[in-house]
Order: C-alpha cells, then sequence, then structure tokens
C-alpha cells in the first residue's frame, strides 16, 4: 500500500517537522550516526529512515490515533507503533552538561495533560497530567534540559530538584518565578507582611525579571503547538521522550 506522505516531497517537511528541508537533513545525518552501531535482527524497516523520522514527527505533531496514522505512510498500525517506539527515545534532546560562566537560564514548570494514571494525577488544570521542568538559556531561548515527568499535583519547587534539572543546571545562574521560592534560585522581589509596598528599585528589578522570565513561556507556546503535549495517549516513558523530541525539533528549528 503506497503512502501519502513522504520525506522525499519536501513540501511535507516544513508543517509537520517545524525544520527547513536542511535542517531535517542535518537531524537524518545525526540520527543516522545515533544508530549505526545498531544490530536489528528480523524483518527490515518499511520505511526509509527519513520517513520513520517523519513519521515520529507527524505523530507528535497532529497527535493522530495510530490507526489514522499508518495508512498515511503505508503500513500497518503495529509498525507505526513499533516506528515510535523505536525512534523516539533516538530523536530525543541531548541536555547540556556544561555551561559558560555568564551564561543565564530560565526554569519554569509546564503541565501536559496525560492518559496514563500511572504516572499521572489530577493537578490544578483539573485533568491527568504529568509536570515537566524545562530549563532555557535566556540569550538564546535553546531548552537546555528538561525534567523527568513527575506527578502533574508536584510543586515547582520540589519539582525543580525531583526531576533531575536542579543537578543537571549546577551552579548555573537561574532565574524562576515566585513559585520557587526558597529553592536559591533567582526569584521575583517579595512584599514583606506588614509592609504597604516594596521600595521603587526592588519594582524596577521585577519588572525586568518579568520581562525576561516571559521567554519560557514564548517556548512552551511553541512547544505546545505539538498536540500531542495537550493530550498524550503515549504510556510509560512516551511522555518524556516527546517532551526531549519535541525540545530538539524547537532548538534545531530556532538556531536554523
Amino acid at each position: 500500500m503506497a503512502g501519502v506522505i513522504t520525506a522525499s516531497e519536501s513540501s511535507w517537511i516544513g508543517p509537520f517537522t517545524g525544520l527547513s528541508p536542511r535542517c531535517f537533513g542535518k537531524l537524518v545525518t545525526a540520527v543516522r550516526r545515533q544508530t549505526a552501531s545498531e544490530g536489528r535482527r528480523g524483518r527490515p524497516w518499511g520505511l526509509s529512515l527519513e520517513d520513520r523520522i517523519l513519521l515520529v514527527t507527524v505523530y507528535w505533531r497532529t497527535n493522530l490515533t495510530l490507526r489514522q496514522l499508518a495508512p498515511l505512510f503505508g503500513i500497518s498500525k503495529s509498525a507505526a507503533d513499533r516506528v515510535i517506539d523505536h525512534l523516539g527515545p533516538v530523536l530525543a534532546l541531548h541536555p547540556r552538561k556544561r555551561f559558560r560562566k555568564d551564561t543565564v537560564l530560565i526554569v519554569d514548570g509546564t503541565l501536559v495533560p496525560t492518559r496514563d494514571r500511572s504516572i499521572a494525577v489530577q493537578s490544578k488544570n483539573y485533568r491527568y497530567s504529568t509536570a515537566h521542568q524545562v530549563v532555557i538559556d535566556a540569550d538564546t531561548r535553546l531548552v537546555a534540559v528538561v525534567g523527568r515527568p513527575l506527578p502533574g499535583n508536584r510543586h515547582d519547587s520540589r519539582g525543580w530538584e525531583e526531576s533531575g534539572a536542579k543537578a543537571a543546571v549546577g551552579n548555573t545562574t537561574t532565574i524562576a518565578d515566585g513559585g520557587y521560592q526558597g529553592t536559591g534560585l533567582v526569584i521575583p522581589h517579595r512584599r514583606p507582611a506588614r509592609q504597604a509596598e516594596i521600595p521603587v528599585w526592588k519594582e524596577d528589578h521585577n519588572r525586568s525579571h518579568k520581562r525576561v522570565r516571559a521567554r519560557i513561556e514564548h517556548v512552551f507556546a511553541r512547544m505546545k503547538g505539538w498536540k500531542i503535549l495537550r493530550d498524550c495517549r503515549l504510556k510509560g516513558n512516551g511522555v518524556h521522550h516527546a517532551m526531549h523530541g519535541i525540545a530538539r525539533l524547537h532548538n534545531l528549528a530556532l538556531a536554523g
């Protein structure tokens, strides 16, 4: 059965990967190197590596069911499932391990509605969700770290440490919102109890802090354009792999 969507037609690449054909080619080359040492037994893949990568990104982008997605690539539902299980972790973002001394990072948490109730709990959005700590570079807006998913009712101040984001960042200067009080991060000035208002210089600092911290909200808006992050049906580590993969695609698109 012939497929409808293929990476050989460059017009499909932009809408479903957010990448230019040149950047998509770089991604394919990197994945080919990552998987070169794998010794696969059994029948060879029915799709080329380019089409398999495109299939995963289409799944993340549209959140179609596998029964809907498979005919678009001319394969069976079970084959599409195997492709996603295999390539999802391979496409994951490689977190930065070193930062320049003058680097400033921004961290915030975001909720992803997730149907697997073994890892999700009912959260403030009244849906079963997982909470994800995301760290970006304040200058480039590139995602530097994505923490492990936690139950959606986990407060950001706890999630910062429990997700592994704190350990990944180390002592690098990191700014956050007021929800991270007591973590040692750079947060807005608070009005002391029994004080009518804060000094003018603190208000100026808060305004500057808010303008810079808004950059991570813009990153979330771009990432949530991938519909799987609005209603994730993947089980187990699937939502974690999707977050990492989408972060990698975001970085590739932003860096050009």
